[in-house]
């Protein structure tokens, strides 16, 4: 039996074609494509100002597989976390993360991950599947919901640290970043967007080829090759050096902000010779900020997050050598929301 094509897959000229061939007028063409990216139809029975006989024909010939919000949890510091259901039963994670100045999507790209991370729980699972760049559209379109909901805000940020590695999904992510920046789609500037990478070298610079607009964010968390080889395992192919080189080619062709992440762990990353070496990779790539991230504990990850005396020292060092660092406190701890955490704990 054919499988029926997904309808969000065809662009706007294929879908005008597939109405020229039906003899129905030129005007549907757009009546369809709103329906599908700026009012968020969940089946084509939502598409109410079109005739019930072309909805059915438009079920009959395609599928609208749309994701949907299988769980909730609210933490006591206003983060929102969704677990969502894709069509073929998967099941995938994204945050709302409200500030005063922001409220911030966190998606996820992949279901589950392949490049097991120790001191993140989505790296104890095994990579599903990517999600298609509308099942990334959708997460961004539900969580905006949520904020217009609880907060009376729209989104003002969206960040691809959730599931996955982004740029092992290269091209959905970027159809996804497309779709969301466009002004037929949620029009949001994708200088609002960062997309996080634990480190693909070759596709960081792909990245700077495709001339790309939004921001850039490396997890980086160890300033060694030997300490980064035992904590992020992709570091045995793509080492410090091979990322320095791909960060410099990024912003040479783009010119857009990078930034480091570096969770801190205790008695390992935490010391004053470590920042000497962060501060010396910082040096090497124009990056506009380190973000200090507080580490959250999880179940099969043998660190802890150091004192805050450490955080301190470490953070007084780094501002003491003219270093753009910023702590990053932890949000939606309690529901196994924040950074590292997202693992589909609470599935059935």
């Amino acid at each position: 039996m054919k499988e029926v094509q997904n309808i969000r897959h065809l662009s706007l000229g294929e879908l005008e074609n597939y109405f020229e061939e039906m003899g129905e007028k030129k005007f549907r063409t757009k009546q369809v494509y709103e329906w599908l990216w700026q009012k968020h139809a969940h089946s084509f029975a939502d598409m109410t100002n079109l005739s019930k006989e072309l909805r059915t024909k438009l079920g009959e010939q395609f599928s609208l597989p749309a994701l949907k919000i299988d769980a909730t949890q609210y933490s006591a510091d206003g983060t929102v976390k969704s677990r969502f259901k894709t069509y073929d039963g998967h099941l995938v994670e994204g945050v709302l993360i409200p500030t005063d100045e922001r409220k911030t999507a966190c998606v996820s790209s992949q279901i589950g991950c392949s490049l097991s991370c120790k001191f993140c729980a989505t790296g104890y699972m095994d990579r599903k599947r990517n999600l298609s760049f509308d099942e990334i559209y959708d997460q961004v379109v539900l969580i905006n919901q949520q904020s217009e909901r609880v907060y009376d805000k729209k989104l003002s940020n969206i960040v691809f640290m959730g599931m996955g590695e982004p740029l092992l999904n290269y091209n959905n992510v970027m159809k996804a970043i497309e779709r969301i920046s466009a002004e037929d789609g949620l029009f949001m500037s994708p200088k609002r967007i960062t997309v996080s990478t634990a480190g693909v070298a070759k596709q960081i610079k792909k990245l700077g080829d495709d001339n790309v607009r939004f921001k850039l964010a490396l997890s980086l968390h160890a300033a060694n090759d030997t300490k980064r080889n035992e904590i992020m395992p992709i570091n045995e192919t793509n080492n410090i050096k091979a990322l320095i080189d791909a960060l410099n080619y990024f912003y040479k062709q783009t010119k857009n902000e990078i930034t480091f992440e570096y969770i801190l762990f205790q008695n390992f990353n935490d010391s004053q010779k470590d920042a000497e070496e962060l501060i010396k990779i910082y040096r090497q790539v124009p990056a506009d900020l380190i973000n200090i991230i507080e580490y959250n504990p999880i179940d099969a990850f043998r660190f802890s997050k150091p004192d805050e005396d450490t955080i301190q020292n470490f953070m007084n060092y780094l501002e003491a050598n003219r270093v753009n660092a910023r702590l990053r406190r932890s949000r939606g701890k309690d529901i196994d929301a924040a950074c590292g955490q997202l693992a589909n704990k609470d599935r059935d």
